[in-house]
């Protein structure tokens, strides 16, 4: 017959009542008094302070939210996370248990629930949730460690509304954990187990009216000047929210309606002549360019192979496989190589392919990934764009960039650019194209166009609409991707709005919507950073779209 005990357990003043049951694996026996005396708290410290160095001088009160300054978390619990997730469901066992749950932390200023999450199951050694009744975690922390604490502050602080509730005076910082276990239809939460408090406090920001204010549309910008109205009143609130930091490292503005200019901005540093490196924006301009290529005549269509431009027995990995994949595939980032920029242990990561001599090379010797299907299994390639960027160097007259330049950029009016260059000094299509935030508007809006500039049609129709399918609407690894385009909505109340877009590391965006007649450019400069894709989405949803489509 089971046995059952009922334990009370005071935590910071609260109390509450735990069932528990026989713990299903041993936890380990801590007898260090300073563990017996906190046992169910959460406290916070400075530093990374090893559980038998620590003393109760090292617990944090305060702190002071600022650059420079690391925080930390230790918590201590009277079992270990395998004992408690069994309290929820005590038919599993410690292998089943493990694999369906984990804690859930929750986040609190001034009393109010912001953010709660479920930390991922594979969080966490296994050795630490069967026998772990202490452990420490940095939550920020100048040296990065790898550590899920670091990932789940992250999105709690840029995602979860952290950053706006702690930005500026002083707050009170609570955090709860309980434990939970997920089933196919159903999260179950367990009591409970650890909660600790914090006084977090930021420097109060003054701005200028000048700060805040729309910026003037300085003369011969080329575009026409909107006369339509937009509310004010948001985007100066977004200017105040870009020049106090709480979006980071934005760089420029530009929001195109119905053909004319109604929003030029710039911030930190950048003018209406800086050339932006918008990252990975510029492998949208490979799939123009292919559009265009095949408009002309030097490639005949998307469909066609790579053994039609490369000798692929002359490479690793040969295989049949290898033959059948199409330009159309390299286009969607479906081409089945074993090669994804979001795994970093995967053999064709971007990050294995800079530091090569040969880009090209680097691609086409991958071996191809048997649980793909060309076409069909989505995953994030850039060097498949690399050997989109080469086929058409070597099928274009004058080469990529000659024609890049004859039939794209001076067509446009595009005068001022920058390419990057692979190691066999071709124009790079997998990203680091610079240029003006103004000219990145006119790119966007030759898609508005549906090809057409001035009256002529620079890309076909066809291509566009081509560009602007999305491919895999039932993948869970994208929102939806076309030919080098990702898709993105927005819902502004109630109403979904959908858009493509050119997109970048940093969240440099040029977004092109289809419902209504708005082509709007983000750049930035946060490359690499937690906050950069997440806040350009914040950004769109509460400022820049609600200000555009209220009249």
């Amino acid at each position: 017959m089971k046995a059952y005990f009922w334990c009370m357990i005071t935590i910071l003043g609260l109390s509450f009542s735990v069932t528990a049951q026989h713990n299903i694996t041993t936890p380990e026996i801590n007898t260090n008094p300073l563990y017996q005396k906190n046992i169910g708290k959460i406290v916070f410290l400075s530093k990374s302070i090893p559980s038998e160095q620590l003393t109760e001088s090292d617990f944090l009160e305060s702190f002071q939210n600022s650059d420079g300054n690391d925080l930390y978390l230790r918590v201590f619990i009277d079992n270990s996370l395998v004992n408690f997730l069994h309290t929820i469901n005590t038919n599993l066992t410690v292998d089943e248990l493990v694999q369906s749950g984990n804690f859930q932390f929750s986040f609190y200023a001034d009393d109010k629930l912001l953010y709660t999450e479920n930390l991922n199951t594979g969080a966490g050694t296994l050795q630490s949730k069967t026998k772990g009744t202490t452990f420490q975690i940095p939550l920020i922390s100048k040296s990065g460690e790898d550590s899920w604490g670091r990932f789940l502050w992250s999105r709690f602080f840029f995602n979860g509304g952290g950053e706006d509730a702690f930005f500026s005076g002083k707050h009170k910082l609570t955090i709860e954990i309980r434990p939970y276990l997920k089933s196919s239809t159903t999260i179950k939460t367990g009591t409970l187990i650890a909660k600790g408090s914090l006084i977090v406090t930021a420097p109060i920001v003054s701005l200028s009216e000048n700060q805040i204010a729309i910026q003037k549309i300085a003369p011969k910008s080329d575009w026409s000047l909107a006369t339509a109205t937009y509310d004010t009143t948001t985007i100066r609130l977004l200017n105040q929210k870009i020049q106090e930091k709480r979006f980071k490292d934005i760089t420029s503005i530009v929001v195109i309606q119905n053909g004319k200019l109604v929003l030029e901005e710039y911030f930190n540093g950048s003018d209406r002549n800086t050339l932006h490196n918008t990252r990975s924006v510029g492998k949208s301009f490979a799939s123009t360019l292919m559009g265009m290529a095949i408009r002309d005549g030097y490639i005949k269509n998307e469909k066609q192979t790579l053994n039609q431009f490369y000798k692929l027995k002359d490479f690793a990995h040969y295989s049949i496989s290898k033959e059948n994949v199409t330009l159309k595939s390299l286009l969607t980032m479906s081409s089945g190589f074993d090669g994804s920029d979001q795994n970093p242990d995967s053999p064709g990561n971007e990050e294995n392919m800079y530091p090569t001599d040969n880009w090209v090379k680097f691609g086409l010797d991958l071996p191809m990934d048997s649980e793909k299907q060309i076409g069909k299994n989505w995953d994030y390639f850039t060097a498949g764009v690399v050997l989109l960027g080469d086929i058409l160097n070597q099928r274009v007259p004058k080469g990529l960039e000659s024609y890049a330049a004859t039939k794209l950029f001076n067509p446009l009016g595009i005068k001022s650019y920058q390419w990057q260059y692979t190691p066999q000094n071709v124009a790079n299509t997998a990203g680091g194209l610079q240029l003006r935030t103004l000219d990145l508007a006119r790119y966007g809006q030759l898609y508005a166009n549906k090809g057409l500039w001035n009256g002529k049609q620079l890309l076909p129709k066809e291509w566009v609409e081509k560009s602007f399918t999305n491919y895999f609407p039932e993948d869970p690894n994208t929102p939806g991707y076309g030919y080098l385009f990702w898709k993105e909505s927005f819902t502004i109340k109630g109403k979904d709005y959908e858009a493509f877009a050119c997109s970048g590391n940093g969240g440099n965006k040029v977004y092109i919507f289809q419902n209504v007649p708005l082509a709007i450019v983000i750049t930035t400069t946060a490359y690499n950073k937690p906050y950069a894709h997440p806040q350009v989405r914040r950004m769109m949803q509460e400022f820049l779209l609600p200000a555009m489509i209220a009249q």
